[in-house]
């Protein structure tokens, strides 16, 4: 009785999903008279799902608070400032070409030494300048007007951060002190709790972590399809420079628009697909309708164009300059691209395990693209460096003996110049005591980015893909080229080119929308459904049903399923899943019964790690590289490191004993009535460990956090995981090529299928945080260190740096 006492005290929200009042859908609904402290029935749990993970990832409320004030302080500073130097200073003053006298004592006037308030124009000259321009007058008067509902929006959010507080604190029981201390992984577990002594979701009495990922990632799994079956991004041909993939920050931000959440959007709200969508009847009038919606926004696109690209201009040269100045060999670091971030992505992966995943890739994919020298760029570059070194060693000498050097005109400007020159080239000369081993390099990013096409696997030492990779792992520099150009060629991609797909949009969202109950219209492939969307020759054959155009390409639905399985150990997945999972260990362990045992394999990992320049390895970094590497070793012929003459074996077998190694660690590590998922190796690997370790890190790890180790050999085993299905994949491909099939690497490279490309397929402007655009990674709510660091400790040593 009492029970339904406080539960009468809630007013039960009928067709809340419907009923949702504009600018109230962000509330939660609580009574503190009734149950103190509870939360029940909140009314989108999108948004609600979203900011308690975003809450998380930015470490809490004083610091969500300051980076909204501080958006806000930089975007009135930018504006500001640009005001200030275009019409508040006098710059033939500046420059001395118009002489300035000054009066001492009342005496004759003599020429001084020009100084900043010379140059600096009164207030009261500086207002008369900008009234007099009725140009900037109505710049500002906008800038404003932005400025303002920004401002609102912050208070907004404050309220909204603050609800969120409270509910880590009293709903969760996490104080806002020690939430650093939790991962997501334990904060996802406390919701999941609390739907069962507090209902926040009405359709449904259990909550599940992919219930809770696919509100968090409704319309990103949506984007992530859509470049899985080549939908997107736009491709087209630039002389030159061949064919080119281009998705800028501007571009997805229209995407977004046009597809989930503008006016006129497929999304009638945030979590329902419009009913007209679902109906094939009208695919061709809803697909004018939406090319017509196409060209109004990119009509847009082009009326808002100048405003837009003086601010890209304006951004780009106040956060990069100085940078650029200090370390110019930084435009030549290298980043995974906004498409690469797409293609790479698995369904129903969170924002910071993507970017865990591509930090530890970084290095080897930075070593892999750096193997590929032009010795005719090298011989440029080494006689730039030669000419510019020496000019700049004379001038600095000449600063050294008399100061005095420094007063020429421009001789500053040259020296900068000079250094500038020099690092560049310095940059393009190769290391020439380094010796690669590409093949390996490449499968040793394949164990951290999990995707790969078909045609690169035996040909890494191919400029044809390192150039594909390229597409995926770009220079910082093309990053910066693209954002300034975004603003140009995003009306022109909208109105000539995606206008075109319209009708495979229409059909895109029709066929791949499925309305799950207490969640709503998500993507079909985020449920990671191996009977609908898997794909027969990875490991799915004789469990999918799927057509061709159902196939998610290249093994996306199988490897999301094992990553998420293996991220969230307690999930219980579906009776397809588990079959999956069920096959793959079982074929896992036929494999690993033909293959050397793990022991042997990993006692190898020292020079394992030797070959692939892995200088300071941790225990997974070891791990891997001794299952790349051995394969090598053993068909080389040479003694391994017990001197002994290994059989020669191949990279799945060596994946397989360690996984198969992994399992039986798992059985024997288990205490009696543990509960776990028993379709994976979710153990505390301690045999693992041991085995992969050097005595300093074994050392390390008994000083250390188990949990955090165990996190790292999770994301290890995805890794063997990922190495063992693609090699899987291709012998099962080498089988049933029937003989005289023309092969990829048979293909002209104009003719192969690009990364993330189908064969047989056809291949309101930026809605930008505050301080304008920013790489992707470099967000506050891409990842905090503290959080990657608990879910990817080896980072920082095996990366070398986020991409």
């Amino acid at each position: 009785m009492e029970a339904q006492e406080q539960y009468r005290e809630y007013q039960r929200l009928q067709d809340f999903e419907e009923d949702s009042p504009p600018g109230e859908e962000d509330l939660i609904v609580h009574v503190p008279e009734a149950v103190k402290d509870s939360w029940h029935h909140i009314k989108n749990l999108d948004n609600f799902f979203t900011k308690i993970y975003h809450f998380h990832q930015k470490n809490g409320f004083a610091c969500m608070v300051l980076s909204d004030f501080f958006e806000l302080v930089q975007f009135l500073f930018v504006v500001t400032f640009t005001t200030f130097l275009f019409h508040c200073v006098e710059y033939d003053v500046l420059f001395a070409n118009k002489p300035v006298n000054h009066t001492h004592s009342g005496t004759s006037p003599e020429r001084n030494k020009v100084t900043l308030t010379d140059a600096i124009l009164s207030a009261q000259q500086c207002a008369l300048q900008i009234q007099s321009s009725g140009w900037i007058i109505f710049l500002l008067v906008m800038a404003a007007i932005f400025w303002l509902y920004r401002l609102i929006k912050m208070f907004c959010n404050l309220l909204s951060y603050w609800e969120i507080r409270k509910f880590y604190i009293r709903a969760l029981k996490i104080p806002s002190d020690e939430l650093c201390n939790y991962t997501w992984q334990e904060v996802q577990g406390r919701l999941i709790s609390l739907q069962r002594e507090h209902p926040m979701c009405v359709h449904k009495k259990e909550l599940t972590e992919l219930d809770i990922y696919h509100r968090i990632l409704r319309f990103k799994n949506y984007m992530v399809a859509m470049v899985n079956k080549s939908l997107l991004p736009v491709r087209f041909r630039v002389p030159l420079a061949g064919e080119v993939t281009f998705l800028s920050q501007g571009l997805k931000y229209n995407l977004e628009l046009l597809f989930f959440w503008g006016p006129g959007s497929l999304f009638q709200n945030k979590w329902n697909l419009q009913p007209k969508f679902k109906r094939q009847g009208q695919r061709l009038e809803l697909a004018q309708e939406l090319s017509r919606t196409i060209i109004l926004l990119g009509l847009a696109n082009l009326l808002l164009c100048p405003f837009i690209l003086v601010w890209q201009i304006l951004y780009a040269f106040f956060s990069y300059t100085e940078v650029i100045k200090r370390e110019p060999g930084s435009l030549g670091a290298r980043r995974w691209s906004l498409y690469g971030r797409l293609y790479l992505r698995h369904f129903n992966e969170l924002t910071h395990e993507l970017q865990a995943r591509l930090s530890r890739g970084y290095k080897p994919a930075t070593k892999y693209m750096n193997s590929f020298a032009s010795p005719l760029l090298a011989i440029g570059a080494k006689n730039m460096a030669f000419f510019a070194g020496s000019i700049l060693a004379v001038l600095i000498a000449l600063t050294v003996y008399d100061e005095d050097v420094l007063t020429v005109q421009h001789i500053l400007t040259a020296i900068t110049v000079l250094g500038v020159l020099v690092t560049i080239a310095r940059s393009f000369i190769p290391d020439e005591h380094m010796v690669w081993c590409p093949e390996q390099l490449l499968q040793c990013v394949l164990a951290h980015i999990h995707y790969m096409p078909d045609h690169w696997q035996g040909h890494a030492h191919k400029s044809e893909t390192r150039d594909e990779l390229a597409q995926l792992f770009q220079y910082k520099a093309v990053f910066i080229l693209e954002e300034l150009l975004s603003p140009i060629i995003t009306p022109f991609i909208l109105i000539f080119s995606l206008r075109h797909k319209s009708l495979e949009i229409i059909d895109f969202f029709r066929n791949f929308s499925v309305e799950v109950v207490g969640v709503g219209d998500i993507c079909s492939f985020a449920q990671m459904d191996i009977r609908k969307h898997g794909h027969p020759q990875w490991m799915s054959e004789g469990q999918t049903q799927a057509s061709v155009y159902q196939q998610a390409e290249n093994g996306k639905t199988e490897l999301s399923l094992m990553h998420f399985a293996i991220t969230n150990p307690h999930w219980q997945p579906p009776l397809e899943s588990s079959m999956f999972i069920g096959h793959v260990k079982e074929k896992v362990q036929q494999d690993a019964a033909n293959a050397p045992s793990a022991q042997q394999i990993l006692c190898d990992a020292p020079i394992c790690s030797s070959l692939l320049s892995n200088e300071s390895g941790t225990a997974p970094d070891n791990l891997l590289a001794s299952v790349l590497v051995h394969p090598v070793l053993t068909a080389s012929g040479l003694p391994t490191r017990d001197r002994r003459f290994a059989q020669p074996t191949t990279t799945a077998s060596a994946a397989a004993s360690v996984l198969a190694s992994l399992s039986a660690s798992q059985i024997s590590g288990r205490p009696q009535g543990a509960h776990s998922n028993p379709s994976l190796y979710n153990s505390d690997r301690k045999v693992m460990q041991q085995s992969a370790m050097s005595p300093s890190d074994f050392q390390l790890q008994s000083a250390s956090h188990s949990s955090l180790l165990a996190s790292e050999f999770a994301s290890a085993e995805m890794s063997l995981h990922a190495i063992y299905m693609h090699e899987v994949h291709q012998i099962q491909g080498s089988a049933q090529r029937p003989l005289g099939m023309w092969q990829a690497s048979d293909l002209s490279p104009h003719q192969r299928p690009h990364p993330g490309t189908r064969s047989g397929s056809r291949s309101g402007y930026h809605g930008l945080r505050l301080g304008g655009w920013e790489e992707e990674e470099q967000e506050v709510e891409e990842r905090t260190p503290l959080k990657v660091a608990s879910a990817a400790h080896s980072t920082s040593s095996s990366s070398g740096g986020s991409s």
